[in-house]
């Protein structure tokens, strides 16, 4: 089905951008709703009370509401809880019936896993972390709607890397080091991080917003309360692919893992999704490699 009418509340960040044009590009109609959009589609999600959250849903009477708000990167514990999990509390309560909620959450939910066991939606959640706690709490309370009748899909989204990277995350960070060392002369510099001895789940922005697409589509009676992997299914070496990303770039830069102060080495996490129930239930897999993502996140610093 197109022409619905889309809204992504979340839409100026890294994946609500990308959802924003993957729905635009279904030919779905969309309103991009964030604190700085354009009068009529501005709103300030983490001061807004369910009533005006209700009033805002009735003015505009969207078919789908992809909730990519919230926030992980360098923010205090007060602003997690304020958009990862009191947020979505209201607006639950705020979304009319017929309305079909897709809701982001993150790997990071499931907290630590033992090495090469694959994170499962039936996995019991223990987050380590401010973040997975929030995103977890954020979860819970779209389950419970559904279960009190509210169309929601909530898709556990892994690690997301290509185009747009925020500069806070890992791979932000290496892209945007590589492009202030374009043209440089002289000896080799060096890309100083902290030691990356774990092995993650990456996938491309782009398939992600595919992902909430074909969620949004996805038939009420096998979809709706239910909690979907997106990821690409593998745990890669983090070192590896920033590795990678060095020899993408043909820059003569050289990687330099720093040990804590204090001599503590970190613990090698593992993380990586089973992405069967995607398949299943959407009908989605990761159509792009991670060396595509890397090279588009390159391009466009």
């Amino acid at each position: 089905m197109t022409g619905r009418h889309v809204m992504v509340l979340g839409a100026t960040g890294f994946l609500g951008r990308h959802i924003a044009d993957a729905f635009e590009a279904a030919g779905d109609r969309v309103l991009r709703v964030s604190r700085s959009a354009p009068p009529g589609a501005a709103i300030d999600l983490s001061a807004a009370t369910t009533p005006d959250l209700a009033a805002f849903l009735a003015a505009h009477r969207p078919d789908v509401v992809v909730n990519a708000a919230g926030t992980v990167w360098q923010a205090d514990e007060r602003r997690m809880y304020e958009l990862n999990d009191a947020f979505v509390r209201r607006l639950v309560a705020a979304l009319p019936g017929p309305t079909r909620l897709v809701q982001l959450g993150s790997v990071h939910e499931y907290g630590p896993a033992p090495a090469g066991v694959p994170l499962t939606e039936d996995r019991e959640p223990a987050p380590a972390g401010t973040y997975g706690r929030t995103k977890l709490s954020g979860t819970r309370w779209v389950l419970g709607a559904a279960r009190e009748g509210l169309d929601a899909v909530v898709v556990r989204v892994a690690n997301a890397c290509g185009p747009g990277a925020p500069p806070e995350s890992l791979l932000g960070k290496v892209a945007a080091e590589l492009a202030r060392q374009a043209g440089r002369k002289g000896p080799a510099a060096e890309l100083r991080l902290s030691p990356l001895r774990a092995r993650r789940d990456f996938v491309d922005v782009r398939d992600v917003a595919e992902a909430v697409v074909a969620a949004a589509g996805a038939d009420r009676s096998t979809a709706a309360g239910r909690i979907v992997n997106i990821g690409r299914g593998e745990a890669v070496p983090v070192r590896g692919l920033v590795d990678r990303m060095v020899a993408l770039s043909g820059l003569p830069v050289r990687l330099v893992e720093l040990e804590a102060p204090d001599g503590t080495r970190a613990a090698s996490e593992w993380q990586q999704t089973d992405i069967a129930l995607a398949g299943r239930l959407l009908g989605w897999r990761p159509r792009r490699e991670l060396d595509e993502s890397l090279r588009d996140l390159l391009a466009a610093v």
